[in-house]
């Protein structure tokens, strides 16, 4: 019976909601648009962090072209979309 009981509480506690991530250090919602001057910029941490303080994000993300990424939304992310040539080409949050 144990055998049973134990895999169906392991999955019923694995679907079990967790409580929301804070925000990193005070950072509140982002504002890509806060960032927009950075588009055309070369892919570097000086260029990550400089839009990450532009927009209030806690944090980045960087998404090459056909990369997958997570669909969880964070309101204190931004996006930072590269062209192929790893160029700055968009900036969102989420």
């Amino acid at each position: 019976m144990i055998r049973i009981m134990l895999p169906m509480l392991l999955m019923a506690t694995a679907c079990t909601p967790t409580e929301p991530l804070p925000a990193e250090h005070g950072a509140g919602l982002c504002d890509a648009d806060a960032a927009k001057a950075l588009i055309g910029r070369k892919m570097s941490d000086e260029a990550g962090q400089k839009a990450r303080a532009l927009a209030g994000a806690g944090m980045v993300r960087w998404v090459r072209p056909g990369q997958a990424v997570t669909l969880d939304y964070r309101t204190d992310r931004l996006n930072i979309m590269l062209d192929d040539k790893d160029r700055i080409a968009s900036l969102s949050c989420g």
